[in-house]
């Protein structure tokens, strides 16, 4: 049977799919979903079937926040195939099931609260620009010592990060046991634990709650969130930290920038991240990236216009 002109949404799958995540027709792909991502979940699903021998769908209850743990039945069910595709309104990619199937070889794509639209501009991005962005950016940052952001709305935080591993995440997942975004587009490390102070005003988006109508001030001392004030969302912003019940969700965990020029700020942090021009600090796990922090969550914060600084000198995003 002749088959139609695809999509410009299944083209953006199949880019995925093949560009990206490398896979080959006797491979096994696993796709995790919960309700409110599973029609798109489904339809990625569906699709993949013509790419791999075999392809499952696993539909699981909405985790409560970003970086919670799976079911353990899940977890098992990860380490059984060759990649797996979450897409989940909240990440896994800071779980325990996540770090333990890659450990076996599965590679993995995160691609939480995936949006078809925002699939399918990013997956149109030239790969070959995005990772000479991305390599520039991280051959810079492999050399500082201390990074320092500020901004028009107070932002004044430093983050220790001397010989901390430097990670350029393009989404590019064919090796045994990669692991990453999906799409991506961003260079990231873990700051030194117990060393960033300061104070940061989110006015960006912050993972769980979206874009912020007004901005969110968090003060840091010694590594750890010491206050967190501004409107509602700053206070949604601490009860979610506050329902993990654990001191080290409010740690410093991650220092990234975005290097994706076809990301726009959605409200989707996976899509947020990424923006060209922001940068992100994220707080709760880091083990995935070298550093120390163990704990059930990461929540990621992004700011709009910072002014960043590589030591001394001013860096252009």
């Amino acid at each position: 049977m002749k088959r139609g002109r695809p999509t410009k949404l299944q083209s953006a799958m199949k880019t995925a799919l093949v560009d990206y995540l490398g896979v080959l027709e006797d491979e096994a792909i696993l796709f995790i979903a919960d309700p409110p991502q599973k029609e798109i979940a489904y339809e990625f699903y569906k699709f993949s079937k013509e790419y791999c021998a075999e392809s499952f769908f696993l539909e699981i209850d909405e985790v409560k926040r970003f970086g919670q743990e799976p079911p353990k039945s899940v977890a098992e069910m990860m380490k059984t195939v060759d990649a797996v595709i979450a897409i989940t309104s909240k990440s896994i990619t800071h779980t325990k099931a996540k770090r333990e199937a890659t450990k076996v070889g599965v590679r993995m794509a995160s691609m939480p609260a995936l949006d078809p639209n925002s699939l399918i501009r990013l997956m149109d991005a030239d790969i070959n620009i995005l990772q000479e962005i991305a390599q520039k950016t991280a051959e810079r940052l492999k050399s500082v010592q201390e990074v320092r952001i500020e901004s028009k709305l107070g932002t004044n935080i430093t983050l220790p990060i001397k010989r901390r591993k430097v990670t350029t995440s393009l989404g590019l997942l064919k090796n045994i046991g990669d692991s990453g975004n999906l799409p991506s587009g961003e260079v990231f490390c873990g700051p030194w634990e117990d060393q960033t102070n300061g104070v940061i005003v989110f006015d960006g988006s912050i993972a769980g709650l979206g874009l912020l109508k007004t901005p969110v001030k968090v003060k840091v001392k010694d590594g750890y969130i010491s206050d967190i004030s501004g409107g509602e969302e700053a206070k949604a912003f601490e009860e979610i930290l506050k329902s993990i019940d654990n001191h080290k969700a409010y740690g410093v965990a991650e220092f990234g920038i975005g290097t994706n020029y076809k990301a726009r700020l959605t409200g989707n942090i996976l899509e947020d991240v990424k923006v060209m021009g922001t940068v992100h600090i994220g707080f709760g796990n880091n083990l995935a990236m070298g550093g120390k922090l163990k704990v059930s969550s990461h929540i990621d914060g992004v700011l709009k216009d910072p002014i960043v600084y590589f030591d001394k000198e001013i860096a252009c995003l």
